[in-house]
């Protein structure tokens, strides 16, 4: 059931700031879904979007193997904003040339408004200038046919183009990237200028939508929830318990990986805070047993992954009707898992990589197209108090992925006792809430140090602590250093053999927020 009858629908070609396009969009009050650029063309028509946005991508247009969406596109009558290599796609579907530049621009540029009608509407006339960023090699040397220039930079003749009587546009710059001074502007004037989108697009209607569309597909079967305790399965098992009620069944798997007392508190929450029916199972002892000796990040998640899906199903089978699994799974889990061009994947996710294939349950995941920031709005309007829908985002499989390594009771105890400690020091610094994760890792490396005047050879802790939005970037926290002092010193001093703390300084890209 297609829950949004107003859609912009973005194609995408592999773009870093793809996820960026539907931020801003959404942050219009605009519903907007992002998918592969070759996305057949009956498929764009049966969607029947109100308009259509081709993202940048890594690859030159000229290239034998380059992405290329249907052209048939252009001729829907639906209007089309291609940005960076969208643009020169249009151009070169349309009969223009694209060519490496001679000169490339990376960064900020200011850009040449020539005409302040369409994608520029309401700002400066006579030939203002604004910054912009850039981030190309190629650019388009020859406008097709019918086009004319709307704007143009230093090293870009033809940074902003527009058809002369199609709903086509297209700009060299990126509208949705901050650096972009008039990038909201641009994003409106395509929105309610050329799409005549409305702004209706709020958690109120996305919880309508998709409380009908809940109880239309699951009719009188039941649902079992995969319920962690986290903001991202408490938001939906709260979605669907407003949308059938009784006929959902919370199941809280404690697979041994937990944080210290992590158990405990979210039984307590979820038993005295909601009526939601939740089954407590005790699975330790067969997840610890299944990681022994792993020590491969990916086969970690494979493993904690399908063990979930194997208690799921027992747990299934003791509920009469129940078809239905329900996740927490958001945007990034999926962008993360799946790749629209080429073969690269970042990392599989416990409730995306590939499990449905091995699965007698049918999947339900309302959040699936959600940013993080907008899950925890949506929260917020089904009444979830704010103690669980500020938590920090903790990994579907637990600290399996915050071990770098084997898994053992041991280290599992390490990593444990330095968790403690960073949340409660960040807490008491006033700094849970600014900071998107603060987390501990246990590396897989023993160093020398000297303790009560005696030699030790003992583990090494890194501290993780990172500023985002939704995941899909992240930079590190610029922590004080007297904070950093004590949680460095408490660990050492109270965590029985580690004897040194290293602070982990890399953002996302290149790296990631986890360290598996």
């Amino acid at each position: 059931m297609d829950i949004q009858t107003e859609k912009i629908l973005i194609l995408d070609f592999g773009s870093q700031t793809t996820q960026l396009i539907a931020r801003r969009i959404r942050e219009q009050k605009v519903y907007c879904e992002v998918h592969p650029y070759h996305l057949a063309l009956a498929e764009i028509k049966a969607m029947a979007p109100q308009g259509i946005v081709l993202s940048g991508g890594p690859k030159s247009v000229y290239d034998a193997d380059s992405p290329k969406s249907d052209p048939g596109l252009f001729e829907l009558g639906v209007p089309v904003l291609g940005i960076c290599y969208g643009a020169q796609l249009m151009t070169s579907q349309f009969g223009g040339r694209v060519e490496h530049a001679v000169k490339r621009e990376f960064g900020k540029a200011d850009l040449e408004v020539l005409n302040t009608e369409g994608l520029f509407a309401g700002l400066e006339p006579d030939r203002a200038k604004y910054q912009v960023w850039m981030s190309h090699g190629d650019r388009i040397e020859e406008l097709p046919p019918d086009f004319l220039v709307s704007a143009v930079s230093e090293h870009s003749p033809q940074a902003a183009i527009r058809h002369e009587s199609k709903p086509l546009v297209g700009v060299q710059f990126h509208p949705e990237v901050a650096h972009t001074l008039i990038g909201n502007d641009v994003i409106r004037n395509f929105l309610f200028g050329m799409c005549h989108c409305s702004p209706k697009w709020t958690m109120q209607s996305f919880v309508d939508a998709n409380i009908a569309a809940i109880r239309e597909k699951v009719g009188k079967d039941r649902v079992i929830c995969a319920l962690s305790g986290g903001v991202d399965s408490s938001v939906v098992a709260s979605l669907i318990n407003k949308a059938i009620g009784k006929q959902l069944f919370c199941i809280y798997v404690d697979n041994g990986l937990m944080r210290s007392g992590e158990t405990e508190s979210v039984l307590r929450f979820f038993r005295e805070k909601t009526d939601l029916n939740v089954i407590n199972i005790d699975a330790r002892d067969y997840f610890l047993k299944q990681l022994t000796g792993v020590s491969n990040p990916e086969k970690k998640r494979k493993i904690i992954g399908h063990g979930f899906i194997k208690i799921f199903e027992e747990e299934a089978k003791k509920i009469d009707s129940a078809k239905y699994l329900a996740q927490g799974t958001l945007y990034p889990d999926v962008i993360e898992s799946v790749s629209f061009v080429g073969d690269t994947v970042i990392k599989s996710h416990h409730n995306v990589g590939g499990l449905p294939d091995i699965m007698k349950l049918k999947l339900i995941e309302p959040l699936r197209d959600l940013f993080k920031d907008e899950v925890r709005l949506l929260g917020l309007e089904l009444g979830l108090p704010e103690e669980a829908i500020y938590r920090q985002p903790f990994p579907g499989p637990g600290l399996a992925i915050r071990i770098i390594g084997e898994i053992t009771e041991k280290r599992l105890a390490i990593i444990r006792q330095a968790d403690v400690i960073v949340l409660e020091e960040m807490k008491r610094a006033g700094l849970y809430r600014q900071t998107w994760q603060s987390f501990a890792v246990l590396l897989p490396i023993q160093t020398v140090g000297v303790m009560g005047d005696e030699r030790t050879y003992e583990h090494v802790v890194a501290l993780r602590c990172v500023d985002s939005l939704d995941a899909m970037t992240a930079d590190w926290s610029k922590l004080p250093y007297d904070l950093l002092g004590r949680i460095s010193n408490r660990i050492i001093n109270e965590v029985c053999g580690v004897n040194r703390v290293v602070y982990d300084i890399s953002s996302k890209p290149p790296g990631t927020i986890e360290w598996e």
